[in-house]
């Protein structure tokens, strides 16, 4: 049965790819609690992808706050993509597949899974906008290095919504002697359930390093979300405790959790950017992993329970922190990672832990060239 969660989930597939879900879902049943799978797993996570990764105190950061970050831009590549990626590479092993297909609008899933097809000898092609292409050049210059065929897409934005929609295409054709290495927490089930859980050791770890340095739990932990991976990974294993708050931070202009409605993209039911009329609105952020105008179905959910809060920041907000955690810690963070640090600035709280989901070398084209003031107000998509 394709899991949901509450209202959300479950799978809005053709079906020429009921039989690959049910194989995946069956796959992941035996696999997730098999003892042979997970010491693999940590095996490489360890000594191949880097884990576990630090928290650090930013203390000239946020001089009136204990912040800590949670260090994900220290792992191999050079962000938390890794995770899920060496994850689903496994499966795919255990699966018999060797093509592999993935999408990515930032670049760093492409790089990501050009890295672990290159480490297990797969066949691997990645979707990617041309405009992402563009903006996100050196990552698909290293997907080439690693040995990937990246396959520019020409239509709609030209950004992640179309390299997913073609990277289903492909799977729809080939889904015989193909794995989809989905790359965020979105798409049909069993895949938010997977990526959650690969996830979930960031997460799992910060919570055992902050009560080790802090000696209690913090008040806050904040993190970006386009479609939401890091997010939950982070925010998971804080669930249960209540009075821990959780704060996801949005792109102003694809807030589909803060303005967003119920709807049906990419496989699954989620909050959308979508007009009256259904059609789905183009998403807008100078950082090309947060414009995507969907989200992971279980973050629709911790919003509509009250569990997590989401919230949204501006172009010129997020490009402030960038610059600030750069001058103040040395440390070059992801855009998207600065959309989390400016909410957490300012978040009210004094023991806070904000996910550093990557790090910034691929946005400095991005971040050189963008003209201050040019950004889009809160929850309005796009149009190209």
């Amino acid at each position: 049965m394709s899991q949901t969660f509450g209202v959300y989930g479950g799978r809005y597939v053709p079906e020429t790819l009921i039989p690959a879900l049910d194989e995946l879902e069956s796959a992941w049943a035996s696999l997730r609690d098999d003892d042979s799978f997970r010491a693999e797993l940590h095996h490489l996570l360890t000594t191949y992808a880097g884990r576990p990764t630090p928290l650090t105190r930013v203390e000239r950061f946020a001089p009136d706050q204990r912040m800590y970050l949670k260090r994900e831009d220290l792992m191999h590549t050079g962000a938390h993509k890794i995770n899920n990626a060496v994850g689903q590479a496994v499966i795919a092993q255990r699966l018999g597949k060797k093509r592999i297909i993935a999408e990515t609008g930032a670049g760093q899933h492409g790089v990501a899974t050009a890295t672990v097809c290159a480490r297990f000898g797969l066949e691997c092609i990645v979707y990617m906008g041309s405009e992402d292409m563009r903006r996100q050049a050196p990552n698909v210059e290293r997907m080439g290095l690693l040995g990937a065929e990246v396959r520019p897409v020409e239509f709609g934005t030209r950004t992640l919504k179309e390299a997913t929609s073609e990277a289903i295409r492909d799977w729809i054709a080939n889904v015989d002697t193909t794995y989809y290495l989905i790359g965020s927490c979105v798409g049909p089930a069993p895949y938010p359930e997977i990526v959650r859980e690969l996830q979930r050791v960031i997460g799992h770890e910060a919570r055992e390093q902050i009560l080790q340095v802090e000696g209690r739990l913090p008040e806050t932990v904040v993190a970006c979300v386009g479609g939401g991976s890091n997010a939950i990974g982070m925010f998971y294993d804080f669930v249960p405790d209540e009075d821990v708050r959780l704060i996801g931070v949005e792109a102003a202009g694809a807030a589909s959790l803060g303005t967003g409605r119920p709807g049906v993209l990419h496989g699954a039911r989620s909050s959308l950017l979508a007009d009256e009329d259904g059609q789905i609105m183009d998403a807008h952020s100078i950082s090309a992993g947060l414009d995507y105008p969907g989200v992971g179905p279980e973050h629709a959910y911790l919003r509509d329970t009250g569990r997590a809060e989401y919230v949204p920041c501006t172009d010129d907000e997020a490009l402030a922190a960038f610059h600030r955690l750069c001058e103040t810690e040395g440390i070059v963070p992801a855009l998207e990672s600065s959309h989390a640090l400016a909410r957490a600035l300012d978040c009210g709280d004094e023991l806070v832990v904000v996910c550093l989901s990557g790090r910034g070398d691929k946005d400095l084209a991005e971040v050189l060239n963008y003209k201050p003031g040019s950004q889009v107000e809160p929850g309005l998509g796009v149009s190209t």
